[in-house]
Parts: C-alpha cells; structure tokens; sequence
C-alpha cells in the first residue's frame, strides 16, 4: 500500500488531483486508515495509469470514467493509441530539437532568408488524438453499451455487477475440474449471454479478449479473485480460451 503521497511523488499527479478522482468516484483509493489517510494498492495503480494514458489523448474526466468503467474497455487497445501519440510527440519534439540546433549553429541571419516553421506543426498529433477519441465512441460495442445502459441507475449498474460476479463465484466452486469440462464451458456460456443481454453482443472474438484480462493479472483479474476466490480469475480465462477455440 502507499500513501496519498507517496503515489503524488511516484506518478507526478497531485495530492489535490488525486483527492479529486476521488470525489468524483472516478479513483477510489483502495482503503482508508482510521486518521483518514488514504492508501493505494497496485491496483489503484494501475487504474491511474489508464486514467494518465487517456488524459494524454485529452479526454474529459467523465468520459474517462465512462469508458474505464465499461465492460467493453479494451485496455491494449488504449496502450497502442498511447504507443502511437507518445511516437508522434517524440518525433515533434525531435524536430523542435533539430530546429533549434540548426538556428544556433547558422546565427539568424540564416533564417531570415528562410523562415521554417513546419516544425512548430501539431496537425498530425491533434488528428490521431482526435480519432483515438472518436474511436472509444464509435465501436458497435460500445454503441450497444450506451444503448442498453441508458436510464439505468447506479444502483441497478452495480446490481449487474453483483450478477456477473455471482458467475465467476460458480467457476470457483469448480476450479477442482477441467476448465474445458462442460460445467467450465457450460458457465462461460452463461457468462456470454449474460454480456450479451445486459451490456452488448459479446463475439468469440471480445469474449476472447475479456477472457485474457480475467487471468493477466489485472484490476479485472484482482477484482475477480477477492470476489470468487484466489485462482478464479485465471481459471475462467482458460475456461473461456478453450470455448473461444
């Protein structure tokens, strides 16, 4: 665990922001001691550090918090848009670099008789920024997901999630089996179907993703285990890579 400090001196974030996500319910710490001290676990962590790769493709917070918070989010997805803004920003600064150099080394009197600015030019970052964010919106997915949950309260979100969870406590209860036994498949199935009716059409093909979160290692992974049991996470990962196959 670190404390509200520690994290600020780790991450650069400050205590004020981080008292904020708070507030807003967008990062909850992971406990909070008796005198009030909040403390964060690795998975408090890593949530921030999604929320810092969004923020670098500028999404408002409540957006940030919607998409995190969605079955769909799709966390290696959000890793290569950051791969590929962070490129696109090294490469401009790369040339503000060059830029500099070259006005040192020839004196002014170089670039007065020609003038480059092409180096100061940000179109190309502000375009990919602006279709990663688009890109959240526009998936099928994601679209299906705003349309079912759409009226539902907070309460009757955080329901669903009790039901979900209540599916990863059965696999649980039968991690003594083969993942690939029909009671494993049978609940992965349920499982689909459950995503399917509830949040959008879940595919072989997102289920497979989600399955491999349910076993990385994660916050998904972490959540799964305290709620279902050590193991359970890993144990419906594989379950749902043999039904995927």
């Amino acid at each position: 665990m670190m404390t509200v400090h520690e994290v600020s001196k780790l991450t650069g974030v400050t205590i004020r922001t981080l008292r904020y996500y708070d507030e807003i319910g967008l990062l909850h710490p992971a406990d909070v001691t008796e005198a009030g001290y909040r403390l964060y676990d690795d998975t408090a962590l890593e949530k921030l550090q999604q929320i810092l790769l969004f923020r670098e493709l500028e999404f408002p917070l409540k957006e940030i918090q919607r998409i995190i918070e969605s079955p769909a989010f799709d966390r290696n997805k959000a890793l290569e848009q950051q791969i590929t803004l962070l490129t696109l920003k090294k490469e401009h600064l790369e040339n503000l670099i060059g830029l500099a150099r070259e006005i040192k080394k020839t004196g002014d009197k170089s670039m007065k008789k020609k003038l480059n600015f092409d180096a100061f030019d940000t179109r190309k970052i502000d375009e990919y920024a602006e279709q990663a964010r688009a890109s959240w919106g526009n998936t099928p997915a994601y679209r299906e997901y705003e349309k079912k949950s759409k009226g539902r309260t907070k309460e009757e979100d955080l329901d669903l999630g009790r039901q979900m969870m209540d599916i990863f406590a059965e696999f649980g209860m039968i991690m003594d089996k083969d993942p690939g036994s029909d009671e494993a498949q049978a609940l992965v199935k349920k499982l689909q179907d459950f995503i399917t009716e509830h949040y959008y059409t879940c595919t072989k093909e997102i289920l497979a993703g989600l399955g491999t979160a349910y076993g990385a290692g994660g916050e998904m992974n972490t959540n799964i285990d305290a709620y279902a049991g050590e193991g359970t996470g890993r144990f419906a990962g594989k379950a749902v890579e043999i039904y995927c196959r």
